[in-house]
């Protein structure tokens, strides 16, 4: 009988293998995004890398990166935060009605803000975990709660940011913003509190299978309650910002924005799943990123609105399809 040659084996580059790191992944899309985008850009004459470029998307990044930091802890619980576009834009109201004009004003209302935040957070964890309500129609009944609240009392911009507190939204270190900055710190401080504390192991245990973590003996009302008012924290940050950028408060600077569900969708781009247990706060910063640096290309192309909502819309159809073959070939 003639031996058995056994093919042979093939291995795969290494950088191949990296590429199924869905932190490795989003980075690496966020610098196609930026060749082809400078290409593109170039064709037209102008240039997207250059200071003025860096600083839109920098400056584009930070509100939403702040909310999707908080986003992100909600959803590694497998939950959901819809009432954080509302909450943004409440907060700029409470901080710039507080401050009035008057610096000395200013810590009291960024700590006013703060504890309004974290009270509609506590009440979003409440309603989830006592009442036993869906995370998803808890925040959106919350959130609706807060528009009502908003439509009654607000036609416009209101209350006036010093002078001195704009200095959050608009100075810069080179081509860097400080608002940028604080983002960047915010995302290190939530990776910390994830990766290397025992809460933060209790958010991924709880993500990951709720039964087991009570079997474990891992509190689950308490981490979900903890993750809720963290987010609605990030989102008052994201409202101190904004009501920096316009030197005021202004009840639909979140919904405009749309950074409820954009947060969702920049949370997925960086590699965390819906369901919960899997990804992290390194990847939502590439997917922030990722959605800043596409807007930014919009605008330098002149392309009308719809168009941005469709090429967005792709990006995240096409991102969550690739993660989700990935996680069935490496079963």
């Amino acid at each position: 009988m003639s031996e058995v040659v056994p093919a042979p084996v093939v291995k795969r580059p290494e950088w191949t293998r990296q590429l199924k790191n869905p932190v490795v992944a989003v980075y690496a899309a966020l610098v196609l995004v930026l060749i082809v985008g400078s290409v593109l850009v170039g064709v037209r004459g102008g240039v997207l890398l250059d200071q003025g470029g860096i600083l839109n998307i920098l400056t584009r990044s930070t509100a939403l990166g702040l909310v999707a930091i908080g986003q992100t802890m909600v959803i590694l619980t497998g939950k959901l935060d819809l009432s954080v576009a509302y909450l943004a834009g409440l907060c700029s109201l409470i901080a710039a009605e507080t401050m009035a004009g008057k610096e000395s004003m200013i810590l009291p209302a960024v700590l006013l803000t703060i504890a309004c935040a974290a009270g509609v957070g506590l009440v979003n964890g409440l309603v989830v975990t006592k009442l036993k309500v869906n995370a998803f129609i808890a925040t959106l009944g919350t959130g609706l709660v807060i528009r009502g609240y908003l439509e009654h009392n607000y036609e416009g911009p209101a209350g006036e940011v010093p002078r001195v507190f704009q200095h959050l939204g608009y100075d810069r270190i080179g081509p860097v913003p400080v608002s940028a900055l604080l983002m960047f710190g915010l995302a290190v401080l939530a990776w910390w509190f994830l990766a290397r504390t025992r809460p933060g192991y209790h958010v991924y245990a709880v993500g990951g299978d709720e039964e087991v973590a009570r079997f474990s003996g891992i509190r689950h009302d308490r981490t979900v309650i903890t993750v809720h008012v963290l987010c609605a924290v990030a989102a008052g940050l994201a409202g101190l910002f904004l009501a920096s950028r316009l030197g005021s408060g202004s009840p639909w600077v979140g919904i405009d924005g749309g950074y409820d569900l954009e947060s969702i969708a920049a949370v997925v781009l960086g590699g965390t799943i819906l369901a919960g247990g899997r990804g992290g706060v390194a990847g939502t910063i590439g997917g922030v990123l990722i959605l800043a640096t596409l807007d930014t290309i919009f605008d330098d192309l002149g392309m009308n609105s719809f168009f941005k909502d469709v090429v967005r819309g792709v990006v995240l159809i096409v991102a969550v399809a690739l993660y989700a073959r990935r996680r069935r070939a490496t079963r």
